[in-house]
């Protein structure tokens, strides 16, 4: 069983549960896991995990983005995007420094109600199925940050734009939003997510591209380490007496480490074998003086 990372491109047309099937297929292997999803229309950068690494799913899943899309002005749909059902359509008067003002105005905090066509649940049903059946219910409102927009290009009623924001943004929510600002409406033509947990679509690879690895040899070269997720935490390595303490998932002594400073106790800490084997991450605690384990990795002897 292959254990880490792959940076793959989600093309249109498929779900981002079709890409973890159809990987499934190609490599031989059911535990396999994606980090978040994207919206069958959308392109872009989909980290998935296989082995060992499906258990950092959800802290990939849980990062910063930054997407490229198409606001297309003067057109509200019911699932805000060009795939849904025309609600309304309206003429597009504003001037492109109208439209940039409308546009800066989001960037930093801002509080979306998250779409009635998306995943999110409400008594245990997701919501695009009540959407589905006509049904409309009252959601709260998400914090969300937008770091960033660059406006790339303003040719009316597109609009351009590339979007650096927190988890749980929904771009095409965003796209609405500017649309109500400018009075005429608007939602999401196109969607790309260009990053995402550190991983950048200049690095990605369909899965044609990743089938034809496979049949070739060779595709283990674009699988990511489970380590590299990790890589900004200091990285410490027990000694060789404490190799079983670590092999049991046990907490780990200061004294049983190959080298430790003070700082890191502020922080959570990437741990090796003696030996140079990644075994996973642990966090200082402060009452017991000793690490305890918050991810781990390695498997026990016999496993």
């Amino acid at each position: 069983m292959a254990n880490g990372i792959l940076n793959i491109y989600k093309e249109a047309g498929y779900t981002s549960h079709d890409v973890v099937a159809k990987l499934r297929g190609i490599l031989k292997q059911k535990k396999i896991g994606h980090t978040g999803t994207l919206d069958p229309d959308a392109t872009g950068v989909l980290p998935v995990c296989l082995g060992k690494a499906t258990k950092v799913c959800g802290l990939l899943s849980d990062t910063d983005k930054t997407y490229r899309c198409v606001l297309l002005l003067g057109v509200e749909t019911d699932t805000q995007d060009t795939s849904g059902t025309v609600l309304e359509k309206r003429e597009v008067t504003a001037a492109k420094e109208q439209v940039q003002e409308a546009v800066m105005r989001f960037v930093g905090d801002y509080d979306q109600m998250p779409p009635m066509y998306s995943a999110l649940k409400v008594n245990g049903k997701k919501l695009y199925e009540l959407a589905r059946e006509g049904k409309e219910v009252e959601r709260a409102k998400r914090h969300v940050n937008i770091y960033n927009i660059t406006i790339a290009d303003i040719s009316l009623p597109r609009v351009t734009l590339e979007v650096s924001c927190s988890k749980g943004t929904y771009i095409r929510t965003l796209c609405h939003d500017i649309g109500t600002a400018l009075g005429c409406g608007g939602c999401m033509e196109r969607l790309t997510r260009t990053r995402a947990a550190g991983f950048s679509i200049e690095d990605s690879h369909t899965l044609s591209q990743l089938e034809q690895a496979v049949q070739k040899g060779g595709w283990q070269d674009w699988l990511l380490p489970i380590d590299a997720v990790f890589d900004g935490y200091p990285r410490v390595s027990v000694t060789e007496n404490c190799r079983k303490l670590l092999e049991n998932g046990n907490r780990l002594p200061i004294r049983g480490l190959q080298q430790w400073e003070p700082k890191w106790e502020q922080t959570d800490v990437r741990v090796y074998t003696d030996l140079g084997q990644f075994a996973g991450v642990y966090r200082f605690q402060e009452a017991e003086g000793d690490l305890r384990p918050v991810k781990v990795f390695l498997e026990k002897p016999g496993q």
